[in-house]
């Protein structure tokens, strides 16, 4: 496990510089592979944008987030995909395009939420409700599921208090890892 600070990636992030965040994704890459990983995973949606600059350099092959959301959903029968997270996520093209997003309005105070909120451990009630509205919206428009695309956005949000099934990214992905890494061989191995 390596990452950069946050703030270095919302750096790269707030002035549109993908690349730049594919090269702090590299660096985390490389000091990963020299440790001995097989394979590499990223639990944040967001920086996924920078993977077409990291996958052809990369010394390890990734697990990409939205790929495996994209595969649980089938695999569970849903058809009609609502998709939360940061703005740059739902503004981006990690998920696909059919992808129901949050209107501008929405974007904006969930990523609000996400940003001075929840990273901050602050988990209000009135989060909850926001969110739920939005699925709700989504739910009308014909979701019959929603993405949670932010790794913060689980601390609040479930299928227990979602009017849609939730596919939490995060969780499918750490899941994605431990299969993969049963059947990954060990650098030892080689």
């Amino acid at each position: 496990m390596h990452t950069h600070p946050l703030a270095e990636y919302v750096r790269c992030i707030e002035r549109g510089d993908w690349q730049a965040v594919g090269e702090l994704m590299l660096s985390s890459a490389n000091k990963l592979a020299k440790a001995g990983a097989d394979f590499l995973i990223c639990p944040d949606n967001t920086i996924h944008q920078a993977m077409p600059y990291v996958e052809p350099r990369s010394p390890l092959p990734w697990l990409h987030i939205a790929k495996v959301v994209i595969a649980d959903a089938a695999a569970r029968g849903f058809r009609r995909i609502g998709l939360t997270g940061t703005r740059w996520l739902v503004e981006g093209p990690v998920y696909p395009a059919e992808y129901l997003r949050p209107n501008a309005a929405e974007r904006e105070e969930i990523n609000r939420i996400i940003v001075e909120e929840l990273t901050c451990g602050l988990f209000k009630p009135e989060a909850v409700a926001y969110f739920q509205g939005v699925m709700e919206r989504m739910k009308d428009a014909g979701c019959d599921a929603v993405v949670l695309g932010c790794t913060e956005i689980p601390l609040i949000m479930n299928d227990a208090n979602s009017p849609l099934p939730t596919l939490d990214s995060t969780r499918l992905l750490a899941r994605a890892a431990l299969r993969k890494a049963r059947v990954a061989p060990t650098a030892h191995a080689r």
